[in-house]
């Protein structure tokens, strides 16, 4: 996928009323009230050169991690090609005249390898909301953050400047149990957080290890077995019931189905849910949420499926 992400800005004729974010970074460039220019934007919104030694990077910048070999291979092919998709900057208001980057930072480190002084870029006033959200639009766009990134950016969000789960979602244009579930990730050790950032361990994986009573025993054990997701399931649903009672229970099997169905559950509604099944004798099903916001999107979901 190509590493230049459309930003291009929109004249006054493409101006519309603010919408939902998902659609992209054309959404949030195009959105006044979520950029919120000041007066001293300025006039000419096109690209223009602007020397390197005035750019900084985002302090904020979701991605952390930029392989060496593909900085390399883009650099190679600036110094052929040059940079062909401007940079995003905002100005600094520290007098200093220089600009933080909101949107291309990889192509601003390879540009410093393939030994340029400036590069394009467009300037716009973001504050730091919108900063954000672009950056991670860009970067999940393009799949270039691993579950960790992302969900520490999530958190950021919602942490940081009080959005909704359903409010990040709409975004960064994915589903609520997609930001919930990568967000739970972060309640994972950090050893077992350094498999998912390296890519030895999918976030499919590790969300199997939430609730384990050791983590990073049970991850060793997948990554030596190449287990599938859902044998990894299974191994954990063993080493729990271990953990908590120093033998195999009986009807692992089917405490195996149950928990495999509570995180289906879980993946579907958003929200963490407990499944204890007790055979004959039915059981109990608990659904966890943290706040009335919450509460409400899972009344509207159930009351939508009785109809």
């Amino acid at each position: 996928m190509s590493d230049e992400t459309d930003i291009s800005p929109k004249t006054k004729a493409d101006a519309r009323p603010a919408r939902g974010l998902g659609r992209g970074l054309s959404a949030l460039l195009g959105d006044a009230e979520t950029t919120r220019p000041s007066d001293e934007r300025p006039a000419d919104t096109g690209p223009r050169e602007i020397g390197l030694d005035l750019i900084i990077r985002n302090p904020q910048q979701p991605r952390r991690q930029f392989a060496e070999e593909d900085l390399q291979t883009l650099a190679e092919s600036i110094r052929l090609h040059g940079i062909l998709q401007p940079l995003l900057l905002r100005p600094l208001d520290d007098g200093t005249g220089r600009y933080e980057i909101v949107a291309g930072e990889r192509r601003w480190r390879a540009a410093q390898r393939a030994g340029l002084h400036a590069v394009p870029a467009l300037i716009r006033t973001f504050d730091d909301l919108a900063t954000l959200e672009v950056a991670i639009v860009e970067n999940v766009q393009r799949a270039d953050l691993n579950p960790i990134e992302e969900a520490l950016a999530f958190q950021q969000l919602a942490e940081r400047f009080g959005r909704t789960q359903q409010a990040i979602a709409d975004t960064v244009g994915k589903s609520r149990a997609h930001v919930a579930n990568m967000m739970r990730l972060l309640g994972l050790p950090e050893a077992v957080k350094d498999l998912v950032r390296s890519g030895e361990l999918s976030a499919g994986h590790a969300r199997t290890l939430l609730g384990v009573a050791d983590p990073l025993a049970a991850a060793r054990s997948i990554l030596e077995r190449g287990l599938s997701v859902r044998d990894a399931e299974k191994l954990a649903t063993r080493a729990d019931s271990i953990g908590r009672s120093g033998t195999t229970r009986s009807d692992d099997a089917a405490d195996t189905d149950s928990k495999a169905l509570a995180h289906d559950l879980s993946a579907a509604l958003g929200l963490d849910v407990s499944l204890a099944h007790k055979g004959n004798k039915g059981g109990a099903l608990t659904i966890h949420y943290r706040s009335l916001d919450q509460l409400d999107d899972l009344c509207r979901k159930l009351t939508a499926l009785a109809r």
